[in-house]
């Protein structure tokens, strides 16, 4: 979908407005001392810290003060049912790869992705740790640092480096059942496998070629909205892992370097997803 050129200077205005913001809220994690988390929601495998909460409350006040009519999404203060409108929606997660930032891991990154009509147009991911800021602006490329990026264009997966997010699989049976599955066929035709704990910079790699291929099952938003777009940008391609087009409400997601190697992978996981099916009587789709 093309931008419109008023519509691109108005996405530009609200993209050069964040983008300090979100380097100064880098602070906050690059100062955090005597980090401590706490379970959300009562689960062993969904982690908070006060500074997650800080780097949203901050950015929060920031956007609404500014664009007091906008739409805001964060992980960290959303309780009701998720949904887009046509407004300009504001995504945030404020610390990406938390459990990574609590063992001063340097793998995590805020996150702000916006949609307008719906669509994304505009991703930025900053990883305070490593100084490392990638972006994208729908139809106008990806960058890091301000350096034009671009995936590595692999499209044989025998020669792939694979980054599979093996942690969700402790959500839940379902969760559990498919990626034990997926990883078994998987790590038997892939290159290399590597599990790095946060979905945005995971998306970040492929799109500037450290990795060839990055999936993710059983995510929300704020995990997408930033880095599927940055790797659509840097020539990438993203489909849902079940081969059906990617649904940022549902955001599944399997970002390649090509479409050839997504349709590879997509008929690896098929293979593994009806011998799950027969194993254990699930048809593949998730039951809450």
């Amino acid at each position: 979908m093309c931008i419109e050129m008023a519509e691109l200077s108005e996405i530009k205005t609200y993209y050069e407005f964040i983008l300090p913001k979100v380097l100064e809220a880098g602070k906050i994690l690059l100062e955090a001392k005597n980090i401590k988390f706490k379970l959300k929601n009562n689960v062993d495998w969904d982690w908070v810290t006060e500074y997650d909460k800080k780097v949203e409350s901050v950015l929060n006040k920031q956007i609404m003060e500014k664009y007091p009519g906008h739409c805001f999404i964060g992980e960290e203060s959303q309780e009701d049912k998720i949904q887009l409108t046509d407004a300009p929606t504001w995504i945030i997660d404020p610390i990406d790869g938390t459990e990574n930032f609590t063992r001063n891991l340097r793998l995590s990154c805020i996150s702000v992705g916006m949609t307008i009509n719906k669509i994304q147009v505009f991703g930025i991911a900053y990883n305070p740790f490593m100084d490392e800021m990638f972006t994208a602006i729908k139809g106008q490329g990806a960058y890091l640092n301000g350096e034009r990026i671009f995936v590595t264009q692999q499209d044989d997966y025998t020669q792939s480096f694979f980054n599979y997010e093996i942690g969700m699989a402790r959500v839940g049976e379902y969760f559990y059942n498919l990626y034990m599955f997926r990883l078994k066929h998987l790590i038997a035709k892939v290159m290399n496998i590597r599990s790095l704990g946060s979905s945005v910079l995971g998306l970040c790699y492929v799109a500037c070629g450290r990795t060839d291929a990055y999936q993710c099952d059983g995510l929300h938003v704020w995990d997408a909205a930033a880095g599927t777009l940055i790797v659509r940008e840097a020539g990438g391609y993203v489909i849902d892992p079940t081969g059906k087009e990617f649904d940022l409400l549902k955001p599944n997601f399997l970002a390649t370097s090509t479409k050839a190697l997504a349709e590879q992978l997509v008929a690896i996981e098929k293979e593994a997803d009806k011998e799950m099916e027969k194993v254990t009587g699930n048809n593949g789709e998730f039951v809450p």
